[in-house]
């Protein structure tokens, strides 16, 4: 009996430790978001929240039809090609000639993907050695300074500064961290800012990589989500585009498809490749059915769209107008279903957001969490409805900063 006690007050003192890369990590955001939000929501506090870009718009019911289809073939139920169907492959292929003009190999310049997160949160395991330096956009989408440090790079922050239009300033990248430098992050439709770019910020982006042999990796999640007439680039129809780097898109924002997990990367073979030999290793593909349905939305009607960014559209002047009526400083988004509003004068990020929760039950994302040049901005989604927005305005409207 005694050795037994001795036994388990050894296995008892045992003491899990996290790795050093873990330690690094800053807490994620949106799940520090989510745990306030439920905080807040058991007081039976009414919630309304505008912080985490998930669509509550449904997805189409030609893609679910699809779904079920799939998922009734006991074919579909073993296990996937790490690197997607063919069949996949090709519809990405096609929707990218459809609409950017833009040639693909569906065999080797295509890698459906768990969700282009996945794709984001891999692709410095593929390039990235001990102390390398990744081109990270601040403030921008928290994966890419997470990623970066688990793969043991340093992440290099280029501020985005609304004076020069929430682009980064390349020429202002020192010498030395464009030496060191293995990866380029962009986002373009911008999160969180919302900021859109031409062809002609893209061409100087080939040019620097090109320069310093930087491989570019651009998130173009948000490129069918535009309003106005706007029409968002590709990266990659810029010339030169595909021999520095890869695009990474995802079929969440547009056919509302967030937990379906499904995305793809594209663009220069052996990036493509090496990505591609990570996810080999680290996982065993897309469900079968869901790919079918990720054909089934790139290869079917896309006339839903027209009505889904008319209710965003409408959603985002309700939020901007009645915010500037209220004399906040926000511009209007051309597209994301993001708006990036300035605080009132002499308040902080982080102070308007508990603020808000508090005293108006509405959940924001503060700027600074999504980088140090976030500060003095709050992010707000358009994923609820006109009338949950007016109530949002009109809470706010009853607040003294």
């Amino acid at each position: 009996m005694m050795k037994q006690g001795k036994r388990a007050k050894s296995r008892a003192a045992v003491k899990i430790e996290l790795a050093d890369r873990l330690k690094k990590l800053p807490p994620y955001l949106f799940a520090e978001i989510d745990r306030v939000k439920r905080a807040v929501s058991r007081t039976g506090r009414d919630i309304i929240d505008l912080g985490v870009g998930d669509p509550d718009l449904p997805t189409p019911p030609h893609i679910i039809d699809a779904l079920h289809r799939a998922a009734l073939d006991p074919g579909n139920h073993r296990y996937a090609l790490d690197l997607g169907m063919p069949v996949l492959r090709q519809a990405i292929a096609e929707w990218y000639a459809r609409r950017f003009g833009v040639a693909l190999d569906p065999a080797t310049e295509v890698l459906p993907l768990i969700g282009s997160k996945e794709g984001i949160g891999h692709i410095p395991f593929a390039f990235v050695n001990p102390g390398d330096a990744v081109l990270v956009p601040d403030p921008g989408y928290p994966v890419y300074q997470a990623t970066t440090i688990l793969a043991g790079g340093e992440p290099y922050y280029m501020p985005l500064k609304e004076e020069h239009g929430f682009l980064p300033d390349l020429e202002r990248i020192p010498r030395d961290i464009c030496r060191a430098s293995k990866l380029m992050f962009v986002n373009y439709p911008n999160n969180p800012t919302a900021a859109v770019c031409g062809k002609e910020f893209f061409t100087c982006v080939v040019e620097f990589a090109r320069r310093h042999g930087v491989i570019v990796c651009h998130d173009a999640a948000y490129t069918e989500l535009a309003f106005d007439g706007f029409r968002s680039p590709s990266f990659l129809e810029v010339e030169g585009a595909k021999e520095v780097g890869i695009e990474f898109h995802s079929l969440s924002k547009t056919y509302s498809m967030t937990g379906w997990r499904i995305g793809f990367a594209v663009g220069r073979a052996d990036v493509v490749a090496g990505l591609g030999k990570i996810k080999s290793n680290l996982d065993s593909g897309i469900f079968q059915a869901i790919q079918l349905a990720g054909v089934a939305a790139l290869r079917g009607p896309q006339d839903f769209l027209t009505e889904y960014l008319g209710i965003y559209q409408r959603r985002r002047d309700v939020l901007v107008d009645g915010l500037r009526a209220l004399g906040w400083n926000v511009a209007k988004p051309k597209a994301t279903f993001y708006v990036w509003a300035h605080v009132p004068s002499g308040s902080t990020s982080g102070g308007i957001t508990r603020l808000l929760l508090e005293r108006a039950g509405i959940v924001v994302t503060p700027g600074n969490g999504l980088g140090p040049s976030g500060e003095g901005y709050i992010r707000m989604t358009l994923t609820v409805g006109e009338e949950r927005l007016r109530e949002a305005v009109e809470r706010i409207k009853k607040i003294t900063f």
